[in-house]
């Protein structure tokens, strides 16, 4: 298809388009002649997820380009190429943790991940994230929440194992690209379930 057909397929406009093809977001189409080109449904993919990485997830233009070359890298694993994906996703997050709770939050969120035996890098952005918010909780006396922190993981595992072997796609692009896109919308799912939940909780409790 040319440009404008695949602007109408996707709904995303021309200029935008060759915006990203310029960006290096988007793989150039296969020339047809010197000023035209072809595009097919693997343009149609990406830009949905651009879209997706851009709109939904509001990753800046410059992450979503290092998202979108992680998943095109062949040199590395599928798990690399997610794991590259979701540290771009993951924001990095100022500190504001004293010294002592970040220290005691760290001991504890190690503890957490041994009992759970999950396997994470220790320079996992979400990592760093848990742990100051761990340390946020216990200095603003939350203590009642921290010790539901077990719970948390162990119901966060289940429906991750779910929304991974929900996953399948005829190529590892695709699957990857399909990952990258459940993570965005599972964080807006469930935080979303989990909003609808308290509201109706509290309805219940406190009417």
């Amino acid at each position: 298809m040319r440009i404008g057909e695949l602007s109408k397929a996707t709904g995303i406009p021309v200029p935008t388009i060759k915006y990203y093809l310029r960006e290096g977001l988007l793989a150039p189409g296969e020339l047809t002649s010197p000023n035209q080109a072809s595009y097919g449904d693997a343009h149609i993919r990406r830009l949905r997820l651009i879209r997706a990485l851009v709109d939904l997830a509001q990753v800046p233009v410059a992450q979503v380009k290092e998202i979108v070359e992680s998943l095109d890298a062949d040199n590395i694993s599928l798990h690399d190429q997610i794991g590259r994906a979701h540290r771009a996703l993951t924001p990095t997050r100022k500190p504001t943790a004293t010294p002592e709770a970040r220290a005691a939050a760290t001991d504890e969120v190690n503890a957490l991940i041994t009992r759970r035996g999950w396997t994470v890098e220790p320079e996992a952005p979400a990592l760093a994230t848990l742990i100051e918010t761990v340390a946020a909780l216990r200095t603003l006396g939350q203590d009642n929440l921290v010790a539901f922190l077990d719970a948390y993981a162990e119901a966060v595992d289940r429906f991750a194992q779910l929304e991974v072997e929900a996953v399948s796609a005829p190529t590892r692009d695709q699957l990857a690209e399909s990952v990258v896109i459940g993570t965005i919308l599972g964080e807006t799912l469930i935080s979303s379930l989990r909003l609808l939940a308290q509201e109706s909780i509290s309805a219940h409790h406190w009417r």
